[in-house]
């Protein structure tokens, strides 16, 4: 599926220059999102998590995720090395070591974390934490509470999520 300029504006408060920046990543690496209720799922996550593409990275220093095994973060200064980047805002060592391999096929992004902060990169990394976590058939079931759970691991500021998910489920249907 992809989206337009003015179906995307439709939906979130965004500027002109992120559409332009990221709105052609957006459609490029859209595979496997071929419904209105999966691409709205995603997109309404990506623009809450990215505060409507102003944000590739976690405004936080990333400091509270010093030493959070679950994360991978096993090494001192891991948490602000590895804090969330991308538009689904990629978090911890393990993450970032993970999707270095499925895209490089070695440990490029452990040593230039920066990487997942390009426009381009950003939006393939919210492609891919998407897949990765199987996240299109729990869309398709009209779950989107499991999804945001499985996204941020609660419920933060879900009416916001929810808010740009009914929009973009009525402009994109």
């Amino acid at each position: 599926m992809t989206i337009t300029k003015e179906q995307l504006k439709a939906i979130a408060p965004v500027s002109d220059k992120s559409v332009e920046t990221f709105l052609p990543y957006i459609n490029k690496y859209a595979d496997g999102l071929d419904t209105p209720k999966a691409f709205a799922a995603f997109i309404a996550n990506v623009l809450h998590e990215s505060g409507c593409f102003r944000y590739v990275h976690e405004l936080a220093s990333g400091e509270a995720y010093e030493g959070r095994l679950d994360l991978g973060n096993v090494n001192a200064g891991d948490g602000k090395r590895f804090k969330g980047r991308g538009l689904i805002q990629v978090t911890g060592r393990a993450n970032y070591s993970t999707i270095s391999k499925d895209w490089y096929g070695d440990d490029m992004l452990l040593k230039n974390p920066d990487l997942l902060a390009t426009p381009e990169n950003a939006v393939r990394s919210a492609y891919w934490f998407w897949h990765s976590r199987n996240l299109t058939p729990i869309a398709e079931s009209g779950d989107f509470v499991k999804v945001v759970k499985r996204i941020n691991g609660g419920l933060n500021h879900f009416d916001e999520r929810k808010k740009y998910y009914d929009k973009a489920l009525e402009v994109l249907s």
